[in-house]
């Protein structure tokens, strides 16, 4: 009897049971099955999120792009980059990867640069969204200008990506070294190879945050 209830995870045996392991197996399954809704909950009531799911078909819901509002009818599922492309007709951010890795989709989002292809349009709302369109007013802004100057570009399909992550350490100000210049362009790719370009359109502008294009050139 002994022997049957030490196989059986009764208390006479002192070593963790094979039943109580799958015992705490089963709940932590279970606890990883929990929706990501339930789980999401709270942060949504810290952010004075409403209370309701939008979805499955087209929600309607504002966005602020380059300083407007824009208000946008779109199915919850769409990225903010099929947004600014399909229904806004923002088409300067590129779909190239479409998967996180090239850096042709890059926008600001509260001045933080961004993969668009990777965040849902719905997960902008409240922030301030800057695209390569916004960044030109009655002139080029420094950065596209130093991208003209330094000839940082070739065919051109990814030059907004690499545009807006310039334009991030720009904002950032500071003096940052070469090193810490390459390290904040690494999310972009460039098939065409135009690097030491960049890095000189890069060097040009970094640190000079706030400035005004005919300050520098």
């Amino acid at each position: 009897m002994a022997e049957k209830n030490k196989r059986d995870g009764g208390t006479l045996s002192s070593s963790v049971s094979r039943r109580t392991f799958l015992k705490t197996l089963g709940g932590g399954a279970a606890a990883a099955a929990i929706p990501g809704a339930a789980l999401a909950a709270p942060i949504r009531r810290a952010r004075g999120d409403e209370a309701r799911v939008l979805g499955p078909g087209k929600a309607k819901f504002v966005l602020e792009v380059n300083g407007q509002k824009k208000e946008v009818e779109a199915e919850p599922r769409l990225t903010l980059l099929d947004v600014l492309r399909n229904h806004l007709d923002l088409t300067g951010a590129k779909n190239i990867c479409d998967m996180g890795e090239c850096g042709g989709c890059t926008v600001l989002i509260d001045d933080v640069p961004l993969y668009s292809c990777l965040t849902l349009a719905l997960d902008a709302r409240g922030r301030k969204i800057t695209t390569v369109e916004g960044l030109e007013t009655d002139r080029l802004n420094p950065t596209q200008m130093a991208f003209v100057k330094h000839d940082a570009f070739q065919c051109g399909f990814c030059t907004p990506g690499w545009i807006m992550s310039v334009e991030a350490l720009r904002r950032k100000g500071g003096q940052p070294d070469d090193e810490t210049i390459r390290e904040a362009l690494t999310g972009n790719l460039c098939r065409c190879s135009a690097y030491p370009k960049i890095l000189e359109a890069a060097r040009a502008v970094a640190g000079k945050g706030g400035g005004d294009a005919k300050k520098h050139y």
